[in-house]
Order: structure tokens, then C-alpha cells, then sequence
């Protein structure tokens, strides 16, 4: 299986680009791979560059996770992430994932200084 840059996935997604969006298409004809870096650059461009709201990013994650040549590395992991950001998107996507990394890892409490992450099931507040 392929796998995607930061900036192949974020064609896909904003389309913004008609030609690189269609090679992107073709790229991930055979199926593609999306690692949990490439995902949270993209969230970030997403927020930061194009200026989506949490809603917005939600759906393209769902999007992502229900894509049917896109493979996301650990889907579970992802989604449960989402799970949370949906919830309260104050927390970012980046917070959300970490956790849930951390949960499939077998690695809690995470330990952290954020009010707001802390009070998700898994973490301790230092």
C-alpha cells in the first residue's frame, strides 16, 4: 500500500487544486496509507490554513475514516479520537489522538498540565 504526504491528503480533502486533486485520486487508486503524523499536519493546515471550523474537520476525518481506498494507521485509535474531539472540540484533535495512542499502547495515565484534557478518562493532571 502507498502512503500519503501531509500535502497529497489535505488535496484530497480541500479539492482546491483540481489538478493535484485528481493525482492524488490516481495516486490512491490502489489504496492509500495515512499515518497519525500526516493526519494531525493536515488537521492543523485544515485549522490553520483554510481556516475550518471543528465541525468541519470532524467530517473530514469521518470522511477519512469511511474513505474507501484510504487506510488510517490504527482507524480504532482515530476514531476514538474523534470521539472525544466531537464531544469537545476545545481539546484539538492532536490532544484527542494522543490519548487514545497512548490508551491502545497500554501507557496510562497520560500525564499533562491541560485543564481540559484532563478531564478525559486515562489522563492525571500535574
Amino acid at each position: 500500500m502507498r502512503a500519503l504526504d501531509t500535502n497529497v491528503l489535505v488535496r484530497l480533502i480541500t479539492r482546491d487544486d483540481a489538478e493535484q486533486a485528481a493525482a492524488a485520486d490516481e495516486f490512491i487508486g490502489k489504496g492509500g496509507w495515512v499515518s497519525h503524523v500526516v493526519l494531525v499536519e493536515a488537521v492543523w493546515v485544515l485549522s490553520s490554513v483554510y481556516n475550518l471550523d471543528a465541525a468541519r474537520i470532524t467530517r473530514a476525518i469521518d470522511m477519512l475514516l469511511n474513505h474507501k481506498d484510504l487506510t488510517l494507521q490504527e482507524a480504532d485509535v482515530v476514531a476514538a479520537a474523534l470521539g472525544h474531539f466531537r464531544r469537545k472540540p476545545s481539546l484539538g484533535f492532536s490532544d484527542c489522538l494522543v490519548l487514545e495512542i497512548c490508551r491502545k499502547a497500554g501507557h496510562l495515565p497520560l500525564g499533562t498540565f491541560d485543564r481540559g484534557l484532563s478531564k478525559l478518562e486515562g489522563t492525571r493532571r500535574l
